[in-house]
């Protein structure tokens, strides 16, 4: 049957594929690290330092849920091959939309996994601090920046990840001037360093009377939650400590006392802010974690540059560049400017399926982000 031996050969491409994956994924080494960390649990003493041990627990889980994912998967492709042989003996067209069903399915399954192969920088693990800013527009440009923290926040949902707001400032009429939020959730920053940048949204705006196309641009900062202690001096006359009243949701401490921090540091210009925590030192805690994640961030983008710089590479990542197309009118298109992916389906990409995108991403940097991997600039 014509269905069947399209299903084959499209099975049969994820081969070498799927054997790439298992060796990247080094299971043998992740078998016998958790036979270790088993073998730790059963110590009386396990439990003397919780936060230890709850690290340990949380890295068995990871390493059991790696070999659980490819276990299944190595289980989907023989079961589908078993299926297409037989439905093929028998003729039985009945079993065409199962196989296509189990294909989609593995094919879905394949796609994540092989995305955390990819995950390799330093930080990945971590949980990620997002920024979102409003850029020139106005009202437009607010709703924007409203649509892409939703847009996130649902990536986040389907991730199984939570979110947590730090800071926000409401649009005058709508949307959002600006918000920082964080991402929990493993590889949250792995994920989500692929959306640093400016996002571009070119549609009728619901905001124009005229109702012509109308061009808006939302800054998106990224950078892990780093909880180790970073070996960053910060030299106390580079920065100014601004204290101001919360303002949001937040519960009755909300608006009663000027416990929100804002840091600014002189050198660089880099400010960073927040308002969740219940207190003024909690707030000023988690601000300057946030500006030494940031500075140690900048440091290694200067190293990356002047590394590029020795080779005689010229690449253009940084904060400022527009990275990423939304077209609503007068055609619909969601394009990446660095990798050349895209898609026509704006809709599904607004309600944060992202996977494409940080699929092309990674393999992007993979390949040492070469100027653009398909596709040219709209």
């Amino acid at each position: 049957m014509v269905e069947l031996d399209g299903f084959k050969y499209t099975l049969n491409t994820y081969r070498e594929p799927l054997v790439e994956v298992r060796d990247s994924l080094d299971l043998a080494a992740k078998e016998q690290r958790i036979q270790e960390l088993e073998r730790e649990m059963e110590a009386p003493d396990f439990w003397d330092s919780v936060e230890v041990s709850q690290q340990k627990m949380k890295e068995l889980k990871s390493l059991k849920d790696d070999v659980a994912t490819f276990s299944k998967l190595q289980e989907q492709f023989d079961d589908i091959e078993t299926l297409i042989e037989m439905a093929n003996e028998e003729n039985d067209t009945s079993l065409v939309p199962e196989v296509e069903s189990e294909l989609a399915e593995f094919e879905e399954t394949f796609e994540g996994i092989r995305m955390k192969t990819l995950l390799s920088g330093e930080y990945d693990k971590d949980n990620a601090i997002m920024s979102l800013h409003a850029g020139a527009g106005g009202t437009e440009s607010c709703d924007w920046a409203a649509m892409l923290y939703r847009m996130f926040t649902r990536f986040a949902s389907d991730k199984g990840f939570t979110v947590e707001v730090l800071d926000s400032l409401d649009g005058d009429e709508a949307g959002i001037k600006s918000i920082t939020f964080q991402v929990n959730g493993e590889n949250a920053y792995g994920y989500l360093k692929s959306e640093k940048g400016v996002h571009r949204l070119v549609r009728i705006s619901p905001f124009n009377a005229a109702g012509k196309r109308q061009t808006s641009f939302v800054s998106c900062d990224v950078m892990p939650d780093i909880e180790e202690d970073l070996d960053i001096e910060i030299n106390d006359d580079d920065i100014r400590i601004d204290t101001y009243r919360s303002s949001g949701a937040g519960g009755q401490h909300i608006n009663k006392t000027s416990s929100a921090i804002r840091i600014t540091h002189f050198p660089t210009g880099i400010v960073v802010q927040c308002q969740n925590e219940r207190s003024q030192h909690m707030n000023k805690d988690k601000a300057m974690q946030m500006l030494k994640a940031k500075l140690y961030l900048l440091k290694q983008e200067e190293n990356a540059k002047k590394a590029a710089g020795i080779r005689g590479e010229v690449t253009e990542i940084g904060w400022g560049n527009q990275i990423r197309s939304y077209v609503m009118q007068p055609y619909t298109m969601v394009k990446d400017h660095r990798t050349g992916v895209e898609t026509g389906n704006v809709d599904r990409v607004l309600d944060g399926k992202l996977d494409i995108f940080i699929n092309g991403y990674l393999k992007w940097l993979s390949l040492g982000c070469p100027e653009n991997m398909g596709g040219s600039d709209e």
